[in-house]
């Protein structure tokens, strides 16, 4: 089959996967024209400090820019911002975008439209009730903190513990609700997870686990929320941190494969002749795990804008499996977390380095004889080391070896 010549690529995502490939369609020689669509009307942007430095006010939007300033024009990019495309054919290779403006024409095509915030019933009818995704969400609520408002963060996991540990350390009220049996459970565990409820605690954030919402409570701004034991917490803030959908709905109909994220092979290329996918949105088979994985890090939306702008160019002979070490960190207070792996519930967990006592350590996820994950609280040396290890165990089981 001919392949068509890439001379028009589309990015459709201006976040950080979707940056990270238009910087390396370019470093890598693409010479011809290259469009890239955002939703948000700023230009890329860090979202990690969102939870953290510029939510607590340490920081302000123009230092998280993901690129020095005088630098954006050297890429040549058409940028569309404040656009998302409603629309793909296939068949046409066309792109139709919110505007209304004629149909975009395209060769290749990165996808790397990120995920949309949940919510909870109820949550957008009233005033006071929040999401952190953006920029624009991040500066609504620091707004409304500095009036001195109690704090109900709803979801324990990174966002939710980490604009918990913001709010707390700008002296505000809070409470930790958490549906499950302890913050973070589901990234490292109960054991470990409890451990991160006790350092909330410490810090003076209430925290509830094994409890769901019921219910908001409010007329025109919301007043608290009321629980599934029937207790309320009284909130004139809610932040609702209960993860992410992937942005897949414009892609119904397409002909992609799709499902929980849009299905790539091992190499970031869908279905369709010059297509690839990145970023949260991208669900691949990773060769070193039996199903194929969807990663919502940053460290991944990089590594994988890098590895789909690559499969791009590189075409189907030129393939290279896509195959890192998942890796995430967050920092609450002065805890610095860091997640090498996915940790499954059938691993048992053996601290080598430092103790749970001490709040300095490194625990491993193992599985028999295999090394699944390690996590480190305060330990970022040495749990690069077991990170390259972990590595060394994906690519056995890749192969198929022992």
């Amino acid at each position: 089959m001919d392949v068509k010549p890439l001379r028009k690529i589309v990015v459709v995502g201006g976040s950080l996967a979707g940056l990270r490939a238009a910087e390396t369609l370019r470093r890598e020689g693409f010479d011809g024209r290259l469009v890239v669509i955002g939703r948000e009307n700023h230009q890329p942007y860090d979202r990690p400090p969102l939870s953290k430095e510029v939510l607590a006010g340490r920081r302000e939007p123009e230092t998280i820019s993901l690129r020095k300033p005088g630098t954006w024009e050297e890429l040549s990019v058409d940028w569309r911002l404040g656009r998302k495309a409603v629309g793909l054919d296939l068949a046409r290779r066309t792109l139709r975008l919110d505007d209304g403006s004629e149909d975009l024409p395209f060769d290749g095509l990165v996808i790397a439209t990120g995920a949309t915030p949940r919510t909870l019933p109820g949550a957008g009818g009233l005033a006071g009730i929040h999401v952190l995704r953006t920029l624009d969400d991040c500066l609504s609520l620091r707004a409304e903190l500095e009036h001195g408002p109690r704090i109900a963060v709803v979801g324990a996991g990174f966002i939710g513990a980490e604009v918990a540990a913001t709010c707390r350390e700008r002296g505000l009220r809070v409470t930790l609700l958490e549906a499950l049996a302890a913050p973070l459970v589901r990234g490292i565990g109960p054991e470990l997870g409890a451990l991160v409820a006790q350092v909330h605690q410490d810090h003076g954030v209430a925290v509830r686990c094994g409890v769901g919402v019921a219910g908001f409570v409010g007329s025109a701004r919301v007043e608290g929320v009321r629980l599934t034991d029937g207790s309320f917490v009284p909130a004139e803030v809610v932040v609702v941190g209960v993860g992410v959908v992937p942005e897949t709905a414009w892609l119904e109909g397409s002909g992609l494969s799709l499902s929980d994220g849009v299905l790539c092979d091992a190499s970031c290329a869908t279905r369709a002749e010059g297509v690839v996918a990145a970023g949260d949105v991208a669900r691949w088979a990773h060769p070193g795990f039996e199903k194929p994985i969807r990663l919502e890090h940053w460290t991944n939306a990089v590594e994988q804008g890098v590895a789909a702008a690559e499969r791009l160019l590189a075409g189907a002979a030129g393939a290279k499996p896509f195959a890192p070490v998942p890796y995430v960190w967050s920092d609450q207070y002065d805890m610095k977390i860091q997640i090498a792996g996915l940790p499954r519930a059938d691993c048992s967990l053996r601290v080598v380095d430092g103790s749970l006592g001490e709040r300095r350590f490194v625990a491993l996820f193992e599985r028999g004889n295999q090394l699944v994950a390690a996590v480190g609280f305060g330990r970022a040396r040495q749990l690069m080391a077991y990170r390259k290890q972990i590595a060394e165990e994906l690519d056995r089981g890749a192969r198929g070896t022992s």
